[in-house]
């Protein structure tokens, strides 16, 4: 049996008509179960299912992202698949199958991912960790999506906003494997498992998500509010790495970035305010 597991909550308005193409697609029998009711558990589910059944993940890099953590991917014997229904879709941008018409199998990079730890909470992440402006364009966006559920988000013009007038730069002690690097002027301190995050961006080209050694943490700092603004849009095409005296990016295992100033973070797309400092281990 083939099981879809479907976010209802997204907020992708091209959703049932990529759902409907799914359903029309499969030619062997499939259940459809919504991981949005009240006392479903993924743990469970999956602990029933039984070795030769299958799981096609409907939605985006957000429900991806709480099924690795709610599930123990290391060991689940099923062949686990991505659909794309969401609204992000940047893990599926890393494998090259952004526009996939059918669902991905994913098990092989499910497994051995890295954790973040806030505050003492734990979580797994499977892109990467936004900090800096682009925890903040996340912030801002939530805040949009509360206010004007139906008007979709325009990322570029937070950033474009934060940029110039909202985002303060930040002082930045990253530790990498026991090595002290400190920063000011910072903008953006990610760090990534792969190459794609905040919807088409490349912050981290050559990042391996299959390398079990090594993430990369991509530190972004300049004085100038206009030279950030300039840069910035390379992101996108994953130019920006020439930009030396702007960009710097470091590979490690266990890795710790202290900002002077709290802000907001994201993990895969969710939204974590007024953090400080983040630790990630792989």
């Amino acid at each position: 049996m083939k099981y879809l597991l479907i976010n209802k909550k997204t907020n992708n308005s091209n959703y049932e008509e990529r759902l409907n193409e799914l359903r029309n697609s499969l030619t062997e029998e499939f259940k459809e179960v919504c991981v949005n009711d009240e006392g479903f558990n993924h743990a469970e589910f999956v602990k029933g299912l039984n070795d030769d059944d299958e799981i096609v993940i409907c939605g985006g890099d957000g429900t991806l992202n709480y099924f690795i953590n709610h599930v123990d991917c290391d060991n689940i014997k099923q062949n686990v698949y991505i659909y794309p229904t969401g609204t992000g879709n940047d893990f599926l941008a890393d494998l090259g199958r952004h526009d996939t018409k059918e669902p991905v199998l994913i098990n092989e990079y499910i497994k051995n991912l890295p954790t973040v730890t806030i505050d003492g909470v734990s979580t797994k992440f499977i892109n990467g960790i936004g900090y800096g402006i682009d925890g903040y364009c996340c912030e801002v966006a939530d805040k949009q999506r509360v206010e004007k559920p139906n008007k979709p988000i325009n990322y570029s013009s937070i950033a474009i906003k934060g940029l110039l007038f909202h985002y303060k730069k930040r002082k930045a002690k990253i530790t990498i494997d026991g090595q002290v690097y400190e920063y000011k002027n910072v903008w953006l301190a990610p760090t990534m498992k792969g190459r794609y995050y905040g919807g088409g961006m490349i912050i981290a080209p050559a990042q391996d998500r299959l390398n079990s050694e090594t993430l990369s943490v991509v530190v972004y700092k300049t004085r100038s509010k206009i030279r950030a603004l300039m840069i910035f849009p390379s992101i996108f095409k994953g130019t920006h790495i020439k930009k030396k005296k702007v960009v710097n990016i470091m590979t490690g295992k266990d890795i710790e970035v202290e900002f002077n100033i709290p802000c907001a973070l994201q993990i895969d797309g969710e939204t974590v305010l007024n953090v400080k400092s983040y630790k990630v281990t792989l």
